[in-house]
C-alpha cells in the first residue's frame, strides 16, 4: 500500500468514527435491510452506511446526489426501491 493511500485512509477513519449516525425511518424494525446517514459530515457530504455492518464500506455521496436519490425514491422513481 503506497504511503498517500495509507494516511488517507487514516484521514478516511478518523473522519467517519466521529459522526453520528441514524437509521432511515424505512428501516425494517427486524433488523432486515437497514441504512445509516451520517447528518454531521464535512460540508456537501453525506455518508450512508450499512447499519448490520458498519465497520464495512462506507459510500460518500455529495448532497446533491443524496438530495435526487431521496426525492426519487418518495416519488416512486426507482423500482424495487
Amino acid at each position: 500500500m503506497s504511503r498517500a493511500s495509507s494516511s488517507g485512509r487514516r484521514w478516511r477513519n478518523a473522519v467517519l468514527s466521529k459522526l453520528t449516525w441514524r437509521k432511515s425511518s424505512y428501516s425494517n424494525p427486524d433488523g432486515g435491510a437497514c441504512l445509516e446517514v451520517a447528518d454531521n459530515a464535512p460540508a456537501r457530504t453525506v455518508p450512508v452506511r450499512d447499519s448490520k455492518n458498519p465497520e464495512g464500506p462506507t459510500l460518500i455521496l455529495h448532497a446533491p446526489a443524496w438530495a435526487a436519490f431521496v426525492t426519487a425514491v418518495r416519488h416512486g422513481e426507482l423500482p424495487g426501491v
